[in-house]
């Protein structure tokens, strides 16, 4: 393991309230009292680190790619919607059908809304649905202008011990202390690289006019992500943004974290990240 990857790795644990030694050769291990992690896998450049306990994983990346799927003004026919039409694959791929809801009455078109504030859109889905509502509904998807979440790639998502769609996390910017509960919401494509993440998400890590056809105005630069694989099944979907804030604010404090992520504020980063939080800029108020 690097020596940066290592010093991202004490710092996520830092992030959950940890004290940091080294207690292995060979693969390296960290350990803080009775809670012990790893170096886990790696997935297309990403290192990630797994803790004993399987009940967090975590990784850091500067890769970043914006989604506005499930955002009911995401797609428009004449593409002023806040994406491309081109990353739905409309009209020139078959794979369109797998991001726009397909037209009930002609499958060989996206459904337009017929009424509301967002009539004449199309509607774009996500992995992660709220059943309660028809296909045909945009309530039914994951809201990215609103709602904070990150993507899995394809292959990614089918790796034994990740996880599933549903489940939560944190993420962390290194570079300002700006942090978010987050929920895994979409499939993303097959070889795409880790950390697409939704406006809302970006927006929130201290993103600036983000933008899902051209990215944040202000680049956000390493962002670590912490997953709680599993935790869908205790927090079962739809939640709103406070009850997801308060579902990974106790996840964090379950794996250990004394002061989770408000011990952010004063926090000093490490030694690649170059600089103290400024004055004011820590985590969000909750």
């Amino acid at each position: 393991m690097s020596n940066s990857s290592l010093r991202h790795f004490t710092f996520m644990l830092a992030v959950l309230g940890f004290g940091i030694s080294l207690i292995s050769t060979g693969v390296p291990e960290l350990q803080a009292g009775e809670f012990r992690a790893k170096a886990w896998k790696k997935y297309r450049g990403t290192r990630i680190y797994m803790l004993q306990d399987r009940s967090a994983y975590s990784y850091v990346t500067g890769f970043m790619t914006i989604d506005a799927d499930g955002a009911p003004n995401a797609y428009h026919p004449n593409n002023s919607g806040l994406d491309d039409l081109a990353n739905a694959g409309y009209p020139r791929h078959s794979w369109w059908n797998t991001v726009l809801v397909p037209d009930p009455a002609d499958g060989s078109r996206p459904y337009i809304m017929k009424s509301g504030p967002y009539a004449g859109y199309y509607i774009s889905m996500t992995t992660l649905k709220d059943l309660r509502y028809a296909e045909t509904d945009s309530r039914r998807y994951v809201d990215a202008s609103r709602i904070p979440y990150i993507v899995f790639p394809e292959t990614f998502a089918a790796m034994d011990g990740v996880g599933q769609i549903g489940d939560y996390g944190v993420a962390v910017n290194l570079d300002n202390g700006s942090s978010s509960g987050f929920v895994v919401a979409d499939i993303g494509p097959r070889r795409h690289p880790l950390g697409e993440i939704s406006i809302a998400l970006a927006t929130r890590l201290g993103g600036k006019d983000v933008s899902a056809r051209t990215g944040p105005a202000k680049p956000l630069g390493q962002i670590l992500y912490i997953v709680f694989p599993g935790s869908a099944s205790r927090h079962p979907w739809p939640r709103d943004l406070h009850a997801i804030e308060s579902i990974t604010q106790n996840m964090l404090v379950n794996a250990g974290g004394a002061g989770t992520l408000s011990a952010l504020a004063g926090y000093r980063l490490p030694a690649a990240s170059a600089r103290a939080l400024p004055p004011g800029e820590g985590p969000r108020g909750r």
